[in-house]
This record gives C-alpha cells, sequence and structure tokens, in this order.
C-alpha cells in the first residue's frame, strides 16, 4: 500500500498518513529517533527509497527517520493488516504441525475432502488467498487447538489490561 502524503500535525503530535481512500494518525512517541520539543519535525513526506510503502522525516536537528505503512496499519489496528498477519501465522503454524504430525499430505487431503492444491495454497504463508475458515479446518485436521485472545485496553495508554 502507497503512502500518499505525509503532514505534520504538531497539536496532535502525530504525522497524519494519507493512504488510498483514508489518513490515519501515526503518533510522533512511535518513532526512532523521536521528535521532542526541542527537535521539532521539520519536514515529512513519502519515501521513493521503501517504494513509497513508508515515509520519512527530518527533524530540525538534522536527524531523521523512516516510517514503514505496516507501523502505521499494526498501530491502527487495520482489519484488513490484522487479518493478513492472521493468515501469514496460522499456516506456519501448520507447517510445523504437518512435520510434526507424522500423517501424510494424502492423509491431509483425505481428511478435509478437498484437492492436493488446496492443501498447498493453505500451507503457503505467502499467499493471502485464503479463508480463516479454511486455515481453522486444517489446523483441526492436523489436531491442533486454536486459541485467539480477546482483551481489554486502556483508553488512554492504548496498553493491555
Amino acid at each position: 500500500m502507497k503512502v500518499r502524503s505525509a503532514r505534520i500535525n504538531n497539536h496532535k503530535r502525530t504525522f497524519e498518513v494519507r493512504l488510498p481512500g483514508r489518513v490515519l494518525d501515526y503518533p510522533f512517541v512511535r518513532c526512532r529517533p523521536e521528535p521532542g520539543a526541542g527537535d521539532a519535525v521539520v519536514e515529512a513526506r513519502p519515501n521513493p527509497e521503501m517504494a513509497g510503502e513508508g515515509f520519512a522525516y527530518a527533524l530540525a536537528s538534522g536527524r531523521g527517520g523512516a516510517v514503514h505503512v505496516e507501523e502505521v496499519l499494526a498501530h491502527c489496528r487495520d482489519a484488513a493488516s490484522l487479518r493478513g498477519l492472521l493468515l501469514y501465522w496460522l499456516p506456519l503454524g501448520a507447517q510445523r504441525r504437518v512435520e510434526s504430525c507424522g500423517l501424510s499430505r494424502r492423509e491431509i487431503i483425505r481428511r478435509l475432502g478437498t484437492l492436493p492444491a488446496q492443501i498447498y495454497r493453505l500451507l503457503d504463508a505467502i499467499n493471502s488467498r485464503k479463508s480463516v475458515g479454511g486455515m481453522l479446518r486444517l489446523l483441526h485436521a492436523l489436531g491442533c487447538d486454536v486459541a485467539l485472545v480477546v482483551s481489554g485496553r486502556d483508553r488512554a495508554t492504548g496498553s493491555r489490561r
């Protein structure tokens, strides 16, 4: 996802990051080096060295940094980004289980009642064209339990309770 622009909002102490179809705020405190009262942000722009998938900022001291769009999406808890992370980590767990469970690929295919191509697609962590439901069916066929934890966050700090 390309960053179209990054604006400085000193009042809110955030960068306003414009993405296709939306604008997200990214706080200064998450940046390294962190902008401060004595070292203000003087410039923010999409970073061509990141193929436009991030932005760079410059501080008054001459220091600066860069932020990738995935950091912004993760901070804002973007649903599509979280789904992508889930569909990356679940296949990695399934791959480890396939190696350790002793079942043949043919037996896994039989248990799921599907085609071999479907199993290979589900086990491919890079391929995002799969459903969470399909991953859960595969993990169940492999004898895995999957636990998703839902916890509250403190509104002021964003930290978990």
